[in-house]
Order: structure tokens, then sequence, then C-alpha cells
């Protein structure tokens, strides 16, 4: 039942990353309460990936390394 649960946050995480990315590509306010807490909630994993792996050609390829890893992670516990 718990791993259940952790597999379920995982994908509702997975769906917050999605509109994250989504929302780089649509012009938006920043500062919009919705978009603030976005950029809280995916912030603190994107970044130290960032910081591992940089751009290539200019787009942002963290989401992408975070997407790989939660499915290991979801894999492992499921």
């Amino acid at each position: 039942m718990e791993l259940a649960f952790i597999g379920q946050i995982i994908g509702l995480y997975e769906i917050v990353l999605i509109v994250r990315i989504v929302l780089t590509w649509i012009p938006h306010n920043p500062h919009h309460p919705a978009a603030t807490l976005l950029y809280k909630i995916t912030e603190p994993v994107l970044e130290p990936v960032r910081r591992v792996i940089p751009s290539i050609g200019g787009i942002d390829i963290s989401p992408i390394i975070v997407f790989i890893a939660l499915g290991f992670i979801k894999r492992a516990f499921i």
C-alpha cells in the first residue's frame, strides 16, 4: 500500500514537471501565485541537475534527466 502511494506521488510530480515544461513554451507572468508555486516545487530538483549537466545548444535537458531518474525510482519501489 505504501509503495503504491510513493508511485502515485512520483506520478503527480511528473505531471507537475510537464506543466512546468509547457509553461516555459508560453508567455506567462512568473510572479503569478500558481507559477511561483510551480517553481518552488520543481526548482529544488531541477537546479542541482542543471549544475551537473549544462544546457545543450541552449536547451535545458534537466527535466529529461529528472524524468529518467524518477522512472528508475518508481520501478525500484513498485
